[in-house]
């Protein structure tokens, strides 16, 4: 995900969460390929939500593989018909969706506050393949204060990455101005009203937002939005009962 030493108390990840079993720190799209508690209070202590790089490299340590490797639904739904450019990816994890889009022909840096994913991420790429192994380079930055640069990006996407209100708002700012005309944003994230569910969501609503809160932070004369909705899915609680969740999705487009 994000940064070294500092700390954004917050909750992100990395990774996928189809199966979405409690919370912690998943990546939309793809169960978790080992434990039940994932990350970010995951359904735990909420005192244990936390965002600093020891809370995410023991988290990764913690097993061989924490996502299952595949790319979050959204993503694909959202940007399968696009044609490839140079992508940045966000609070990456173990990149199931950066060697997506590489296997697609985007060149994609991958970024993320644990160093032990973004090693999986390199190594997942080279037994893909050279084809994907060379458009796919990693960072470790803490997107609070990291500079992506000014519309460096084709394609600039997160998934579930989940910061108090202060720090969120720095990070779609510097997000959204990587974009490059003519590019696409695309931010996904847990909705609110996961909290009303047995999902097993931190009790921490200040880290959720609506589609609403990602689109008042871009100015409309520069952008153009197709997609803000809290789009329904299904998924498995921890009790194994098949529920309806949703996910804050926002596609936006810079205007050339």
């Amino acid at each position: 995900m994000n940064a070294r030493d500092e700390v954004a108390a917050g909750w992100s990840r990395g990774g996928d969460d189809e199966e979405e079993r409690g919370m912690g720190q998943q990546h939309d799209g793809a169960e978790d390929a080992g434990t039940h508690g994932h990350a970010h209070g995951h359904g735990g202590d909420p005192g244990e939500v936390r965002h600093d790089r020891e809370f995410w490299e023991d988290r990764y340590r913690s097993a061989p593989r924490v996502w299952s490797g595949r790319p979050n639904p959204q993503l694909v739904d959202e940007v399968a018909d696009l044609a490839p450019g140079r992508a940045l990816d966000v609070a990456c994890g173990e990149g199931g969706d950066a060697l997506w889009l590489a296997g697609r022909g985007w060149a994609v840096t991958a970024v993320d506050l644990a160093q032990t994913a973004l090693d999986r991420v390199t190594a997942a790429a080279a037994e893909a393949g050279p084809e994907v192994a060379d458009r796919v380079r990693t960072e470790r930055v803490d997107i609070a204060t990291w500079d992506a640069g000014d519309g460096a990006y084709d394609l600039v996407t997160t998934h579930f990455l989940h910061l108090p209100p202060e720090v969120r708002a720095v990070a779609f700012a510097r997000m959204a101005r990587a974009v490059a005309p003519g590019g696409t944003l695309l931010v996904v994230a847990h909705h609110a009203s996961d909290l009303r569910t047995t999902i097993g969501r931190p009790d921490l609503p200040e880290l959720f937002f609506d589609p609403e809160d990602v689109v008042a932070a871009l100015d409309p004369a520069g952008w153009e939005v197709p997609v803000a909705e809290a789009r329904p899915r299904t998924a498995t609680d921890p009790d194994g009962r098949e529920i309806t969740i949703r996910d804050t999705v926002v596609r936006a487009v810079r205007r050339g």
